[in-house]
């Protein structure tokens, strides 16, 4: 069986590109998505033209118990999970304090937090029992700073940032890489980026900053995610901060 990497929230952006980038290197990867199946049956195709091999799965991650399944059916059915790639993303848009309900609140800590807690639950112990295993997490400048009308995707960045610290502490002892990815700017991605900003204003977007490197592109920042799995274990990356070098850094403005 080949070595699998599991792709939770593999869009046609980051996600989808890091499980071609692995399948490349001769992982098997599992790519799980909330919808469009048309699209996630193309990542596959690209996969398998390109001489790899992949498998899609449409999965809502915030209902309980579906990540715990797919992981225990990826080991028992597919491989060994070797390398788990987390990139939910958990924006709900900008919300005044009176305009955040409850329900869209906790949405953002179940969809940045809770969804990653379940995912390190379920792949760990196969990970401990064989003394390695990567876990890559992708995040947002919201771990680092909170704006006005981010309360929802703040608190629940910021969660995932310090839980991957946690899992740091109890994990890294045990051979298993955990790393926090700060992506701190705008990635280069129709379903994320290009639904935000709607398809003409997208393109618009794409010819003048997209032509310069302006954005951030899905292919190499899934160079910097197989950078972080292939690392020594005397050199290990836990956080990383990427941006495009047009983007001022978060700490800056």
């Amino acid at each position: 069986m080949k070595p699998v990497c599991l792709v939770i929230g593999a869009g046609a952006g980051i996600g989808g590109t890091v499980g071609k980038r692995f399948a490349r290197e001769g992982f098997h990867a599992v790519l799980c998505r909330r919808s469009d199946e048309a699209g996630l049956a193309k990542l596959v195709r690209d996969i398998e033209g390109a001489g790899g091999t992949a498998s899609g799965f449409l999965m809502n991650a915030v209902v309980e118990g579906t990540i715990e399944e797919r992981v225990a059916a990826t080991e028992a059915e597919i491989g060994p999970i070797e390398i788990a790639v987390f990139n939910l993303g958990a924006q709900i848009g900008n919300r005044s304090l009176e305009n955040t309900s409850l329900k869209a609140f906790e949405m953002g800590w179940r969809l940045a937090t809770f969804g990653l807690f379940r995912l390190a639950q379920a792949v760990a112990p196969a990970m401990v029992e064989r003394g390695s295993g990567t876990i890559i997490v992708t995040s947002a400048t919201a771990a680092v700073r909170g704006n006005a009308g981010q309360h929802s995707h703040a608190a629940a960045m910021g969660g995932r940032r310090m839980l991957c610290q946690t899992l740091n502490a109890e994990l890294s002892p045990k051979g298993i890489h955990v790393a926090h990815v700060v992506v701190d700017g705008s990635v280069d991605a129709p379903d994320t980026l290009g639904k935000m900003l709607g398809p003409e204003r997208y393109q618009e977007l794409r010819a003048t900053r997209g032509a310069e490197d302006g954005l951030m592109l899905p292919e190499r920042i899934a160079d910097a995610y197989h950078y972080l799995a292939n690392q020594h274990r005397s050199v290990w990356t836990h956080e990383l901060d990427l941006r495009s070098w047009s983007d001022q850094p978060w700490w800056n403005h």
